[in-house]
């Protein structure tokens, strides 16, 4: 039954991208369909945090927001004006930082007794000092270098491709540092911390403007595939054109499109088969028993906080990457448009409504929610010109009812929520459950 549901809701889905292209037009299909699959991807690494370990993350914004910082530090070309000017500087202040904290945690075991937290006090202090006393001219020095156009310090200039993975990893990284602060909190201070978090990464990204010009953005970021305009040129892209009768203009544009999708069902498709293969392990079954009886896994050994720091730092890093990827798909990195109505409550309404604990559900909401969002608004606009077709153009009741109609999405984010959590309360493809005695005996042996 369940497996049924799941190919008829996917068809559903197929068809209703379909009749976009059709009444609509393709380039806006395939354009819903980047952002659905990047949708997707996002709800299954929260899946992988709140559906196998029950793991409450309202920082999903800041991990988002880390995997955008990873495609400007890894696919840019790096500035060498801004490097002769603070590059020296920015990497003796790490050094001093570093240093830092070797030096405080060194104090913190060798001095005994009441010196030691005073000891450690003056040590962080001290480096503290030192730190910005390298640190600050050597940003002032690469934000004044070229400000309008520049003014940081660009990337490494590696194939953008490799950003994915490096989005994965550097929010992996921040995931680590999280999970040892807020991790073992109770579920609604683990909420609590996660977003503060969330909030500070992200102020950090919009104010240190010589790591990647903070509101300024950057754009002209490279792309994995193609460009329109020299496809246009191309003589056998020409020649593919005329011999299927279409427009090249249009069509190259379509080809792009067509090869973004490819590449990024390509990459949901490999995190779909981890995710699935871990589900389905020992581990993915000791992870479910965690969430479902913490202290009774704790009684029989198990370690609960290293096994949701395991998890905490998987769906975090797939986060990373989906991050990564929208912004390579934007080709710009803009760190204002990072909202939590977009990447986080959203996030969580595609998990809650597909179904929280199976990878196929969370994926389905990512598309369903995703299209919704983005088809609400001209559809309310349709609707709301055929209620009042019949009124004067400057009725008020017409007027009203136009300028209502963008703010249709969330009026049925709400409705599908509260349908979704009525009648099917554990989603549309809920999780698979297994029997009591099968599910104590992986229990026991993971």
């Amino acid at each position: 039954m369940s497996a049924g549901r799941a190919v008829l809701l996917y068809a559903l889905m197929a068809v209703l991208l379909v009749g976009v292209g059709l009444f609509q037009s393709w380039t806006l299909s395939l354009t819903i369909l980047h952002l659905c699959l990047i949708s997707a991807i996002m709800a299954l690494g929260v899946n992988i945090q709140w559906g196998y370990a029950g793991l409450f993350n309202v920082g999903i914004m800041g991990f988002t927001a880390l995997g955008g910082l990873a495609a400007v530090l890894t696919s840019m070309p790096p500035i060498h004006g801004a490097w002769e000017a603070g590059g020296i500087g920015i990497g003796v202040s790490l050094l001093a930082l570093v240093g830092t904290i070797a030096a405080a945690v060194f104090a913190g075991r060798t001095v005994k007794g009441r010196l030691r937290r005073p000891s450690m006090a003056a040590v962080i202090v001290a480096g503290f000092f030192l730190f910005r006393a390298v640190f600050d001219p050597a940003v002032e020095a690469i934000e004044a270098f070229n400000p309008a156009r520049t003014g940081y310090l660009g990337g490494i200039g590696l194939p953008v491709i490799f950003s994915w993975l490096v989005g994965g990893v550097l929010a992996a990284g921040a995931a680590w540092v999280v999970g040892r602060i807020a991790l073992g909190l109770r579920a609604d201070y683990l909420a609590i911390a996660t977003l503060g978090i969330a909030e500070i990464l992200l102020a950090v990204i919009k104010n240190e403007d010589w790591l990647s010009r903070g509101v300024k953005n950057v754009t002209g970021l490279p792309r994995p595939v193609p460009i329109e305009i020299e496809l246009q040129t191309a003589p056998w892209f020409v020649d593919l054109s005329a011999r299927i009768g279409a427009d090249v203009t249009t069509f190259s544009s379509i080809y792009v499109k067509v090869c973004y999708a490819l590449l990024l069902v390509a990459v949901l498709a490999i995190l779909m088969w981890l995710a699935e293969k871990a589900l389905k392990s020992p581990w993915g079954r000791m992870m479910r028993a965690i969430r479902d009886n913490r202290d009774a896994a704790a009684a029989m050994g198990k370690d609960v906080t290293g096994r949701h720091m395991q998890v905490f730092i998987l769906g975090s890093a797939v986060v990373g990457i989906a991050g990564a990827m929208l912004t390579t798909l934007d080709g710009q990195f803009t760190p204002g448009q990072y909202n939590p109505l977009r990447y986080t409550f959203l996030i969580w309404v595609m998990v809650i409504v597909g179904g929280s604990g199976n990878n196929w559900g969370a994926v389905l909401g990512g598309f369903l929610i995703w299209f919704v969002w983005v088809e609400a608004e001209p559809a309310g606009i349709w609707l709301m010109n055929l209620i009042t077709s019949g009124l004067p153009s400057d009725s008020i009741v017409r007027v009203r009812l136009l300028d209502a109609a963008p703010h249709m999405r969330l009026f049925l984010m709400g409705l599908i929520l509260l349908l979704v959590l009525r009648f099917a309360p554990h989603g549309l493809i809920p999780e698979r459950r297994a029997r009591a005695a099968g599910s104590g005996k992986a229990e026991a042996t993971a």
